[in-house]
């Protein structure tokens, strides 16, 4: 398979050997396999894992899992966690919708910021089968019918040669470990409804439906490259980005072919056909759309597109040179003291006093989560925060707004209300940590 992938590569130049790759990795044997082919190939690249806190304890066992698979390989890990369901109510969306954005979001976040020349995900031949037809149940441009594109952008799917059967003798033979999501199995999923229960009846119809849906795909990527190059001439010509970094649209006259143009560049944004649909017969100055994850304001003959910020969805991060944090409408005050003779830690709920040595930068600060446990202080067993919570009958409108501070990913202190036993302050401790809540002054 290693050759199998080195030829794939380049064959459709991905990228070049010297280049640097962020792989996202789940835990799952598509992002397992595709990680070791790298390493196998001796690759510059990093590993990317996003916690959706979706599945409790087993969404931190897979982090834990992809986090020690990292160091084995000896590469580059970043992470992060999202709190999904609230960014999936708040914009109506399905989970899987949510997580995707989320993800991809963070993903370019990364790349940019730690100088990655393409993001790699496990996508496979049966991957892309199942994108279009997910694409064609909820609709799509002419780009969803060729499935799973092997390189857009700063996208690449090195393994969309490879077949099922192929990944799987991969992980036989190289005795590799993988986390199984249970999730996977539930058809309440648009997506694994696809897999296990339309895919089948389609290949009882014809048993090479795969390889049919991938012909099909081939003849549509020419008719839709055709069509990019007609959207970046529109790009050029009418689109441009003001110094907030918000997307302008110059109008054109609508005709049969601007409103497929159009139609194209607003589902890059997110929005959906029947909003789609409003905003190219809407004439109303000031009207403004919202797609998951960008506004779109009508102006005086042009569209202002803008990135929403989903910093309510992921967490607040914490260098060891901030001082003071904004939290909502609070700030968190850090400083660094010795601890002296006399010193007595502060009692106010609202002050956590913490062990420095037991601390590990950068922090983060983000919404308690299902799953989610720490050791109160006082104790050495482990106890669910929501189990916490709710012997203290904290209200549950403040229970799910609840902050948490962690440090590698455990947690260090429930805001405003207690510290872990395992970060407490002892009679070896030589630096306190503490961290103090306040009220934001209020301007004059």
């Amino acid at each position: 398979m290693l050759e199998d992938f080195n030829h794939f590569v380049q064959k459709e130049n991905l990228f070049q050997p010297d280049q640097k790759i962020l792989i996202a990795v789940s835990g799952g044997i598509d992002s397992i396999v595709l990680s070791k082919l790298f390493s196998l190939a001796k690759l510059n690249f990093g590993i990317a894992h996003v916690n959706f806190s979706l599945r409790g304890e087993d969404s931190l066992a897979d982090e834990v899992f992809v986090k020690k698979y990292a160091k084995t390989l000896k590469v580059p890990y970043h992470t992060i966690c999202f709190d999904t369901n609230a960014f999936a109510a708040q914009e109506k969306i399905s989970t899987q919708m949510a997580a995707r954005i989320l993800r991809y979001q963070w993903f370019e976040e990364i790349r940019v910021k730690e100088g990655y020349d393409y993001i790699a995900t496990g996508h496979h031949q049966l991957d892309s089968a199942e994108t279009m037809l997910t694409n064609l149940v909820r609709g799509s441009g002419i780009a969803g019918f060729h499935g799973i594109p092997i390189k857009s952008g700063n996208l690449i799917r090195p393994l969309s040669f490879a077949s099922q059967e192929t990944i799987f003798d991969f992980v036989v033979a190289n005795k590799l470990a993988w986390r199984e999501d249970s999730s996977n199995q539930s058809t309440k999923y648009q997506r694994n409804f696809i897999r296990h229960e339309i895919m089948p009846k389609f290949q009882e119809l014809n048993a090479n439906f795969e390889q049919t849906l991938a012909s099909t795909s081939a003849k549509i990527k020419g008719i839709e490259a055709w069509l990019q190059d007609e959207l970046q001439g529109f790009k050029t010509n009418s689109c441009s980005t003001d110094s907030a970094g918000n997307i302008c649209v110059k109008l054109p006259t609508i005709s049969s072919k601007t409103t497929v143009l159009l139609t194209e560049l607003l589902l890059n944004y997110h929005f959906n056909s029947a909003s789609i649909e409003a905003i190219l017969k809407a004439d109303k100055v000031g009207a403004i759309f919202e797609s998951p994850s960008h506004s779109l304001n009508i102006d005086r003959g042009q569209w202002i597109i803008s990135l929403k910020s989903q910093a309510d969805y992921k967490p607040i991060v914490i260098s060891e040179e901030d001082e003071v944090i904004t939290i909502g409408d609070q700030e968190l005050h850090i400083f660094i003291e010795e601890r002296t003779s006399d010193w007595k830690a502060i009692t106010d709920p609202n002050v956590a006093c913490l062990d420095a040595d037991t601390l590990d930068f950068p922090l983060e600060i983000r919404k308690v989560q299902e799953g989610d446990w720490f050791c109160p202080l006082g104790m050495n067993q482990k106890k669910l925060i929501s189990d916490f919570l709710t012997d203290k009958k904290v209200p549950l409108a403040i229970k799910k707004n609840t902050q948490i501070l962690l440090s590698k990913g455990s947690v260090a202190w429930i805001l405003g209300q207690r510290i872990d036993n395992r970060n407490k302050v002892t009679e070896k401790t030589e630096l306190v940590a503490v961290f103090e809540l306040k009220s934001i002054p209020e301007k004059n």
